[in-house]
């Protein structure tokens, strides 16, 4: 059985997906940009879109009845290089000694502003 979480944004609608699904004990978070949470707009800073990223992840994986600390994936995507030196330590403050497996691929991301997007998928057995 699946178990869906929305966070009640108009793309989850227009793209047809979900904030994350929970299958058994596995859930799945999608793709996340940093938006800010207050403004609706993204940061300059690569940090601080991800650490906006991780706070609407942590989000849905506690709706979902867990933490970051149950992450045993991560997907992180950045537009340039120097992005990925600035969401870097940052996945280190959120990971510490939670240690997921970890990818992290320089791309474009197709929404306007952002420069990270980050995914989890989390086992709710950890």
């Amino acid at each position: 059985m699946k178990n869906r979480i929305f966070a009640g944004v108009p793309s989850e609608d227009q793209a047809g997906y979900a904030k994350a699904v929970i299958v058994g004990t596995t859930v799945y978070v999608s793709g996340t940009t940093g938006r800010d949470p207050v403004t609706g707009n993204f940061p300059d800073s690569a940090a601080e879109q991800a650490r906006n990223a991780f706070a609407s992840i942590e989000k849905a994986l506690r709706q979902a009845g867990g933490s970051l600390s149950n992450a045993v994936v991560s997907r992180v995507y950045v537009i340039d290089q120097v992005s990925a030196a600035q969401v870097t330590p940052v996945l280190g403050e959120v990971f510490g000694d939670i240690r997921p497996t970890s990818t992290m691929l320089i791309c474009q991301i197709p929404v306007s502003g952002a420069k990270v997007e980050i995914e989890v998928t989390a086992s709710l057995d950890s």
